[in-house]
């Protein structure tokens, strides 16, 4: 097995690291499934790191706030980001550990 796969079908892991926050500073952890990490389980934004799902190649880096939900037949629920700086889009899909009341909250009309 290279160092770029791990046991979870192939897929590589070198991108499932934890990171700190952007918006709220907590530390968050590498995600415990194998998949990719994206948003913080906590407060739900993210960071503009991604063209594809795990690729880190976009070069914003800007925060990324969670702006609703959708749903997906075939991933689930699935959190949108727009990003602060450059207004990129995004879906990530909503992790096991996130806090529901916020994915809850995003789903109220404002």
């Amino acid at each position: 097995m290279s160092p770029a796969q791990d046991d979870h079908g192939g897929r590589r892991n070198v991108e499932n690291t934890g990171f700190c926050c952007v918006h709220c500073g907590e530390p968050v952890p590498k995600h415990a499934g194998g998949s990719y990490r994206n948003h913080c389980p906590y407060c739900l934004w993210s960071r503009h790191v991604d063209h594809l799902p795990g690729d880190r190649a976009a070069d914003c880096g800007g925060p990324m706030r969670p702006v609703g939900v959708d749903y997906s037949g075939k991933k689930g629920y699935i959190l949108l980001h727009r990003c602060t700086d450059c207004g990129g889009a995004d879906r990530n899909k909503i992790a096991p550990d996130d806090d529901m009341d916020a994915v809850i909250a995003l789903q109220r009309p404002r």
